[in-house]
């Protein structure tokens, strides 16, 4: 695909190293034949050894006895990649005073939302606060997407909800076989997702044998990301209607997604038979077997079910993927190798710890 050279060592920063985006990134880049063990920054935690933080990078040798850095665009200066792993909204700033700082190109993949829309109406709405424009958009199993990835120096790296569904739902959209203005989709997420800030609704005891919904009603930030996203692959308007759960375990999205169709279950399984014949980190499961979260857990690998409602006359996709690995630094590590002109599966595992 790309010539590479693992000989030559690309290294890299990671801003935002001691969130749970943060650390799986350090965990993927500390095996990763390409990349040097990274620089870990982290405002608040800055001094603190990353094994207290990360008690799972206790014995990787990279790791051993190192702490983490402040903020410093110092830190960036001989950097080739930084991944951005901020909360949404403190992205922007920090890219625009590297870019204006770094004598010389560096490649940037921020996991934020800040550069994922391209209107800035949507981003008043969701997210307030004034729009810091759009980059390249990180989901490389779309249409034309890697090649647009390979030759970016900025990476949107998609969110973990939207990912989710973009992958369940582009190849029938783009196959124009759905009411794209009639989407549903149900999704439940670990608490993960949610960040490492301590909050009431993330307390043990208020997690723990619960399910909740929440954000109901289309305030969910994710929704007009996945319209955006879905809408991309094919023609007319793109409506989603959104409910997120949180569910009681760490990490894993589930995401069922519905929408009116007129095409029978074989011309269905056909389109996304071949929508990822070819495609290494995505399975379309056979019929009646069922995706599960703890089949994709530490991995950056997408299971994918497709059926059909004959009842209603509606497309059914069920997904999963781990929020922190193909939804979040799995994905973010795809594009860089992309970015970098390794092979994409570089450094990233299909088979994880699930029971």
């Amino acid at each position: 695909m790309y010539a590479y050279n693992y000989q030559v060592t690309t290294s890299c920063v990671v801003v935002g190293a001691s969130g749970y985006a943060g650390g799986e990134l350090l965990s993927l880049l500390a095996g990763h034949p390409a990349f040097s063990a990274p620089i870990a920054c982290a405002g608040e935690k800055a001094g603190q050894l990353l094994t207290d933080v990360h008690p799972r990078l206790i014995g990787v040798s990279a790791y051993e006895g190192v702490r983490f850095e402040s903020t410093d665009l110092s830190h960036m200066s001989n950097a080739d990649v930084v991944f951005i792993a901020l909360p949404h909204g403190q992205s922007a700033s920090l890219s625009a005073n590297i870019l204006s700082s770094v004598p010389r190109s560096i490649k940037i993949v921020d996991l934020g939302a800040d550069f994922r829309l391209g209107s800035s109406t949507a981003w008043a709405r969701y997210y307030g606060g004034e729009h810091a424009g759009s980059w390249t958009y990180g989901l490389p199993e779309l249409p034309g997407a890697r090649d647009r990835i390979a030759r970016s120096d900025r990476i949107a790296n998609p969110g973990c909800y939207p990912t989710a569904v973009a992958l369940a739902l582009w190849p029938a959209h783009a196959a124009g076989v759905i009411d794209a203005t009639d989407i549903s989709v149900v999704a439940a997420s670990g608490t993960t997702g949610a960040g490492r800030k301590a909050t009431e609704a993330l307390l043990a005891s208020t997690v723990m044998g619960s399910m909740s919904a929440y954000k109901v009603g289309g305030l969910h930030q994710h929704t007009p990301e996945m319209e955006q996203t879905i809408a991309g692959v094919g023609s007319g308007q793109v409506r989603i209607g959104f409910t997120p759960y949180l569910a009681p375990m760490p990490r894993g999205i589930i995401a069922t997604c519905t929408a009116r169709t007129g095409a029978s279950l074989g011309e269905l399984d056909a389109i996304y038979q071949r929508a990822y014949a070819n495609e290494y980190f995505v399975t379309v499961l056979p019929t009646g077997q069922s995706p599960q979260t703890s089949s994709v857990t530490g991995t950056n690998a997408t299971h994918i079910q497709v059926t059909l409602d004959e009842h209603t006359g509606r497309l059914v996709v069920v997904s999963v993927i781990d929020n922190l690995g193909k939804g979040a630094a799995g994905q973010a590590v795809q594009n860089a190798n992309l970015m970098c002109g390794f092979p994409e599966t570089t450094g990233l595992e299909l088979t994880g710890g699930g029971a």
